[in-house]
């Protein structure tokens, strides 16, 4: 595992969709003492509020929720293919009923606001702005309602000032 670099924001080259949505991300929260972590597939990068931002969406049912909320900070770290597994893993175990972490054979590192993982070959260390709960009355188109929230178990968005780019150097 290499060592990271930051780099500045403007210095970054990807394409956010296929990277959100094919490679996904773990969003991960908390401390050295305790963070939990969860697989994202949706989400945004762009500029709010005159700086760059990204966006996560977590469903109230979600371990690492009550983490988020607690904490100043959260990470989003973008993995190589060949950790395809590990997120998968991280995406369908609950931190409560064990370490995923450690389970998905993942090694936390610790900025000093935030953890993310040595494996990562990108990090996005943001600080949270603005969290706001999705409400059904809020759709314009009424059929998302329906189709992503059955259970009516809406997603709190959360929009997070992205503070430092980490690379593998």
């Amino acid at each position: 595992m290499g060592e990271f670099k930051e780099i500045k924001i403007g210095d970054m080259k990807f394409n956010p969709f296929s990277m959100i949505s094919k490679e996904w991300m773990l969003l991960t929260a908390g401390n050295a003492e305790k963070c939990n972590t969860m697989t994202v597939s949706w989400g945004s990068l762009g500029v709010l509020w005159k700086s760059p931002v990204s966006s996560v969406y977590v469903r109230p049912t979600r371990y690492t929720l009550e983490f988020l909320n607690r904490e100043k900070y959260y990470s989003l770290c973008v993995f190589d293919e060949k950790y395809r597994a590990a997120l998968n893993y991280c995406g369908s175990h609950s931190g409560r009923d064990g370490d995923k972490i450690k389970a998905a054979c993942l090694t936390p590192a610790f900025d000093e606001a935030a953890p993310y993982f040595k494996e990562a070959k990108l990090v996005l260390i943001c600080r949270k702005l603005y969290r706001q709960d999705f409400r059904p009355e809020c759709f314009i188109e009424k059929s998302l309602d329906a189709e992503n929230y059955p259970k009516k178990d809406y997603h709190k968005m959360f929009v997070g000032s992205i503070e430092k780019v980490l690379v593998k150097g």
